[in-house]
């Protein structure tokens, strides 16, 4: 995990978890802009493939949808 120590990893999101498409060590929240370690990715939208940094991020993308 080194080589890929702050770089933006692109995962596809599934119903009960993510398959990483290209290395990184974190993602970055869709509505706030903040990084996320991927070990700490609780919240994500599989309809709209992006992560969220907590259950507020996720309520808030999904109350603008």
């Amino acid at each position: 995990m080194l080589m890929n120590a702050g770089r933006e990893a692109r995962l596809h999101y599934l119903a009960n978890g993510f398959r990483v498409l290209t290395g990184g060590d974190h993602v970055v929240c869709a509505v706030s802009g903040v990084a996320i370690p991927l070990d700490e990715l609780r919240y994500w939208s599989v309809a709209r493939q992006q992560p969220y940094a907590s259950a507020v991020e996720a309520t808030q993308a999904e109350q603008t949808a």
